[in-house]
């Protein structure tokens, strides 16, 4: 057996043939330790995560013994084996290899610490003292300029939710280049300091794709969602391409901010450019046309793609939902578990949803009973908050009560809150008095709750205790009231009103129009 024939192996199960071939003939054509090397190489350069390689275990497995009959193994055989380890997601014997190759001692080169660094990546914050370690390891064998090196650290410094150290690391190097800027992109935007990561940005002297992608999708992730629509704009005026990240990121904006216009755009460079839809492109579109109103262009795109994960089908319960279509909710989620999507807790979140809105209790309380026994997806507090708010908006009080009174889990301010929304519809004092208890006691700055109760005591017409009420707002500092807040953009601008405000500039001319508006309809009455 030869090293070209070893080498023109596509896959693992061509390699792993041909290795039996040559134990069942006994063809060797080179050295012994020369074709195991070789093997182990080929092989490891072929086992991908996500591909239909053999189990993890398995090829795990075969690595290993070919790695133990490889006689005084070099430090490329190290490598490979430690890289083998890192990329089937075993951390810790990747470390003890390493360990085991500085015991011998073999001299670690410039792969090596890539491949260990990962390793302590995989670990989380827990590797910080052995990053550390392995980065002292870097200075002394000389390997503190190498770029490789570099951005793996920084990488790792920000795996372990140590920014700082990531960017010492990035200050300290003397190689700077395109990978290096967005690993401390990436770092700064995974630990959520967007403000950092825009600085590193503006930084750069050369970006590609990557360095777009990353700072529009923390834009995004951060609802700063105007700047990332903004930074996408910039980045079409200058000619470049954006990528699946950079478009998904964008329209993603414009949903959250209701922003049909510019997202219609964005669409339109799609189809325009021929862009391929994947289910990522097809799941932030749905999420767009369903969040800015047009939820029968929403539908359209989604029957139109045959390329539906979970997260598409997901948008489109949502969607739906929102719209307070309760019978397509549900429709559609047969149809998800009819086409053998498995639903997780976003798919019931948004059927109960849009049984609440439309008071299907019966289908709800169904599939509520049936998600972990039939479906295995644990409830969580958003779904038992779903619950609550579907069962008091259908006057079934002292079902809820007893619901959440029978959670494995203490209830949350969502919990208690749907339930306070139900007594509130239907005047139940006592139970709205207990909610309110737990909603004030969870979260004492919730000025929304005194407004609730003062609103069930006026419906009740118990005045004494709207007064109380009133009153505890004034004494109690710790309370704030948020004020309710409208968008919406026309001819290219955004218009914001805040509840009791008069601060734009058109508000003159907005007032007079409403007043007509309200005297037309009382003449009509």
């Amino acid at each position: 057996m030869s090293s070209n024939l070893i080498k023109h192996c596509k896959t693992p199960k061509q390699l792993l043939q041909l290795h039996a071939h040559t134990i069942t003939n006994g063809t060797l054509t080179i050295p012994h330790h020369k074709i195991l090397t070789n093997l182990l190489h080929t092989f490891i350069s072929l086992i991908k995560p996500s591909s239909s390689a053999p189990s993890t275990t398995t090829s795990l497995s075969y690595a290993v013994s070919l790695f133990n009959l490889i006689p005084n193994p070099s430090t490329f055989c190290f490598n490979n084996i430690i890289r083998a380890h890192t990329l089937l997601s075993s951390p810790l014997p990747a470390l003890h290899l390493f360990a085991s190759m500085r015991r011998f001692p073999l001299p670690p080169d410039f792969h090596t610490f890539p491949f260990a660094l990962k390793a302590c990546a995989q670990l989380g914050s827990s590797s910080f003292s052995l990053t550390q370690t392995l980065h002292s390891q870097v200075l002394k064998f000389g390997f503190a300029s190498h770029s490789f090196v570099t951005n793996t650290l920084i990488h790792v410094y920000s795996a372990c939710q140590h920014l700082d150290h990531a960017r010492k690391v990035f200050d300290e190097s003397s190689h700077r280049d395109v990978v290096s800027y967005n690993a401390m992109l990436d770092a700064f935007v995974k630990g959520g300091e967007i403000c950092r990561a825009r600085q590193v940005f503006d930084e750069m002297a050369d970006r590609d794709s990557v360095s777009w992608g990353t700072i529009l999708a923390g834009y995004a992730q951060t609802n700063r969602c105007e700047e990332a629509i903004e930074l996408f704009g910039e980045m079409i005026e200058s000619n470049i391409r954006p990528d699946d990240i950079c478009l998904v990121s964008a329209l993603s904006a414009c949903a959250q901010l209701g922003d049909l216009e510019r997202g219609r755009s964005i669409h339109d460079y799609i189809k325009r450019n021929r862009i391929r839809l994947s289910s990522f492109f097809l799941t932030a579109l749905v999420d767009l046309y369903a969040k800015c109103g047009c939820i029968e262009t929403a539908i359209k795109i989604f029957e139109s793609s045959y390329d539906k994960n979970v997260f598409t089908w997901n948008a489109m319960l949502v969607g739906l939902a929102m719209h307070g279509h309760a019978h397509l909710s549900l429709d559609y989620f047969s149809r998800m578990i009819e086409a053998g999507v498995k639903p997780d807790g976003v798919s019931f979140l948004g059927v109960f949803v849009g049984c609440s809105h439309g008071g299907k209790v019966d289908e709800a309380r169904k599939l509520f009973d049936e998600m972990e026994s039939v479906y295995g997806v644990r409830r969580e507090l958003k779904h038992y908050g779903c619950m609550a708010d579907l069962l008091g908006r259908a006057g079934l009080i002292a079902e809820a009560m007893e619901m959440i009174e029978k959670m494995p889990m203490g209830g949350d301010v969502f919990v208690w809150g749907g339930l306070l929304g139900g007594c509130k519809i239907h005047g139940d004092v006592e139970s709205a008095k207990k909610a309110a208890e737990h909603v004030m006691e969870l979260d004492p700055e919730d000025g929304g709750v005194y407004s609730i109760m003062a609103s069930v005591y006026a419906n009740a017409e118990k005045w004494d205790d709207v007064v109380k009420t009133r009153k505890s707002i004034s004494a109690n500092k710790r309370v704030k009231k948020n004020s309710g807040c409208s968008l919406i953009r026309l001819n290219g601008v955004t218009h914001e009103f805040l509840a009791g405000d008069s601060l734009h500039p058109q508000t003159e001319a907005i007032y007079l129009v409403l007043d007509g508006l309200w005297k037309h309809q009382f003449v009509s009455c």
